[in-house]
């Protein structure tokens, strides 16, 4: 959390409203989610978990919103029909604001300012006004949340051609179908990152004496903030939410399974799901042993892959970018590893958008270097755009469908 606010009061103030306003989701629903996740630990679905890297007050619409998942049940219908298995479908949205950065301040031209840290703290413009963290902005971010959750309900209630198929799917094949997997479910997770906030959005439910963080029903912790006597893994063991866990160059099988005795003590199905973030240069390193670790140790996990954070660079125009190849290579490697292993490549981690913006590198729409300033959106890191979202799903869902089943995890 930031901690130059300028009136600590205004900030009590803001949070103190904040823990009165209403849950933008229901305990049931995060329940559901897990029991979902749950199958894809067990191999019998798959997790495709994606959206924008930092939602923003200026991108904020409807269509926008209603274009990130439609391009969610697209990429889900090629991986059903082509991997054999149905998809679990979680957002990022409605509540991905917040960005960890490696320095508090940004120097331009001999001037430092405080570093932009997402729409809900600061504003993007190089200055002080706008770079000065303001508390009333954590409330504009909740009620652009509350009308997103408003969008992503209604879609899921909508008649989709692509959920009407989906459906068929299911049909077809009941043995792979299961009752906490509906099509229509679209679920919602951010990066837990400021503590304050999302403190005051956990509840407790009542009838089951359990602490649900109310502000979405997946959330993440970070490569940076992942330290076993850190806040964010003191916080994030309390609740009943369905956990993430980035796991980076850096994470060794100790760590990781210390990691699991605190964020998932019972071993629940579904609750922990490990995203590992590489670089295609790294992963056929580093995630072999990390793998081989939980499948010797045989508590349920989700591994997914995050093929983004590890590939980003710098083009010689200055633009932040990422390579679709690399993107891809590091997937593919993801998937060889876990079938070596005997685990199953559950998940898909990914930032993207349904717009047709010019922000990662290749694909079929063959983006280059110069086309970057095109339309380069993003308040943060490069996404996919939709037409290398969807490429990179059919091609996801080629290597799946020649994967041989996973190997069962010991009971």
């Amino acid at each position: 959390m930031p901690t130059d606010y300028p009136n600590p009061r205004a900030l009590a103030r803001v949070e103190e409203e904040m823990s009165r306003l209403p849950s933008l989701v229901s305990p049931e629903e995060t329940r559901r989610l897990r029991d979902a996740l749950g199958q894809v630990a067990e191999g019998k679905a798959i997790l495709l978990q994606g959206g924008d890297c930092a939602e923003s007050f200026k991108e904020f619409s409807p269509d926008n919103i209603r274009g990130t998942l439609r391009l969610l049940l697209q990429m889900a219908l090629a991986l059903t029909f082509a991997g054999g298995r149905p998809v679990v479908r979680v957002g990022r949205i409605a509540g991905q604001f917040a960005k960890p950065r490696s320095s508090p301040v940004e120097t331009r031209d001999g001037i430092t300012l405080p570093a932009y840290r997402g729409d809900n703290i600061n504003g993007m413009a190089f200055t002080l006004a706008e770079r000065t963290p303001d508390p009333e902005r954590l409330l504009l971010a909740w009620r652009q949340c509350a009308d997103t959750m408003e969008i992503v309900r209604a879609f899921a209630q909508e008649r989709h051609a692509d959920q009407e198929a989906l459906r068929r799917w299911g049909s077809a094949h009941p043995e792979r179908q299961n009752p906490s997997l509906d099509p229509r479910d679209v679920y919602t997770s951010h990066e837990a990152l400021l503590l304050n906030v999302e403190e005051a959005q956990t509840r407790l439910e009542p009838s089951t004496g359990g602490w649900y963080d109310a502000s979405a029903h997946m959330l993440w912790i970070g490569e940076r903030t992942r330290q076993l006597d850190g806040g964010h893994v003191e916080f994030m063991r309390g609740l009943q939410n369905p956990i993430g866990l980035k796991c980076g160059p850096t994470m060794e099988p100790d760590d990781l399974l210390r990691l699991m005795d605190v964020l998932n003590p019972e071993a629940i199905p579904g609750k922990l799901t490990l995203i590992g973030r590489f670089g295609a240069d790294k992963i056929a390193e580093r995630l072999p042993r990390l793998m081989a670790a939980t499948r010797r140790d045989g508590r349920p996990v989700v591994w997914a892959t995050d093929p983004m954070h590890g590939n980003t660079l710098q083009a010689s125009n200055g633009y932040k970018t990422r390579p679709f190849d690399r993107i891809l290579s590091e997937v593919r490697t993801f998937i060889q590893v876990a079938s070596a292993e005997g685990v199953h490549p559950g998940g898909f981690h990914l930032e993207m958008t349904g717009q047709d913006v010019t922000e990662c590198l290749g694909g079929s729409c063959e983006v280059t270097e110069s086309d970057l300033p095109l339309r380069y959106h993003t308040h943060c890191d490069p996404r996919l755009n939709a037409d290398q979202s969807l490429q990179l799903a059919f091609l996801v869902a080629e290597h799946l469908r020649v994967l041989p089943a996973p190997r069962a995890q010991a009971a």
